[in-house]
């Protein structure tokens, strides 16, 4: 490895990341020159966060992004991953065979196991170190706990990651999870830094606002929010009927309120998604936005839309129409 382990302080975050899901194969297959186009794309728009875990691409993700990370100095960017799956051989795998149960267009040749004991989360974090090929790991979450164990988790896994944190191994802790409930759950129970909160804080649907924002100022907890197009939803200027929802049909009252906020930002000349990446930041407690992308061309508008300058007078009409909260 080329640089030291340990971390001495909590890394700051810049307040827009790129996620690595996509370039583990998420939804469609990409070669690695096509993989490296998106994130140096996501370098060169200025982006110096990158979040991954073992289970996008069962390592794809990672291998991809350390091997893009290691030509740039480690100093310029904060980098964050995810433990509780571990990465093992998969005595099903066939030649040929994807991972597309999952939605990753990679090899499965590897299978998720759960492991929330201590020895295993040290595993997860030795073997990311290793797949990556970088030793300094920024900010670690606990991925998905609620969708094995959370209990054995507030008992295991997080202890295990604060003695991570005493260490020095990892600058910051916490859970990435698209469940409001055990987001909540998780702050209140354990001392995290930082938590990933996918979906559950955006434009469209804020019910993370109900406990877990509360709980994140109380605990004195930063917030990383993530998938903020809903599912697409507000990745256009001019959302569609037949859009998908959380892998669904678009139920009627949340078109009707989509329509209501695209209305809105038509009404102030500020395009849906730029709106959409900017909504979560005007919280106190959210710190970054992270967003995907499978292009590079998608990776630069996002960069540009995440500048755009939106009015106060936006923010105002949503809260008074009850669309965000106030």
């Amino acid at each position: 490895m080329s640089e030291q382990g340990v971390t001495e302080q909590k890394p700051a975050i810049p307040s827009l990341g790129y996620g690595a899901a996509n370039v583990g194969n998420l939804f469609r297959a990409l070669d690695d020159e096509q993989a490296w186009a998106v994130l140096d794309a996501a370098w060169e728009s200025g982006i110096r966060f990158y979040d991954t875990a073992p289970h996008y691409g069962v390592g794809l993700s990672e291998r991809r992004l350390g091997a893009f990370l290691q030509t740039k100095p480690r100093d310029e960017y904060v980098l964050s991953t995810k433990v509780g799956r571990l990465l093992r051989p998969n005595p099903d795998h066939i030649a040929g065979g994807l991972d597309t149960d999952n939605d990753f267009y990679a090899p499965d040749d590897l299978r998720r196991v759960w492991d929330f004991s201590a020895d295993g989360i040290r595993a997860s974090l030795d073997e990311s170190r290793e797949r990556l090929g970088i030793e300094r790991i920024d900010i670690l979450y606990l991925h998905d706990p609620e969708r094995h164990d959370l209990d054995l988790a507030l008992a295991e896994a997080f202890p295990a990651l604060e003695a991570l944190r005493a260490e020095g191994q990892v600058g910051r802790i916490g859970i990435g999870s698209m469940t409001s409930d055990a987001l909540a759950v998780a702050v209140r129970g354990a001392a995290l830094d930082t938590i990933m909160v996918a979906g559950r804080y955006t434009l469209l649907e804020q019910s993370a606002s109900v406990e877990v924002i509360p709980a994140c100022a109380e605990r004195g907890t930063g917030i990383v929010a993530a998938s903020v197009f809903n599912s697409g939803l507000l990745a256009q200027s001019e959302p569609r009927r037949d859009g998908r929802y959380e892998y669904g049909a678009l139920p009627d009252a949340l078109w009707d309120r989509l329509a209501r906020i695209a209305d809105v930002c038509r009404a102030h000349d500020v395009p849906l998604p730029a709106a959409a990446i900017q909504f979560p930041l005007q919280s106190p407690v959210v710190e970054s936005v992270v967003l995907g992308g499978s292009r590079p061309e998608q990776v630069r508008q996002n960069a540009e839309l995440a500048a755009v300058e939106i009015p106060a007078e936006l923010w105002q009409e949503l809260a008074a129409e009850g669309l965000i909260p106030g």
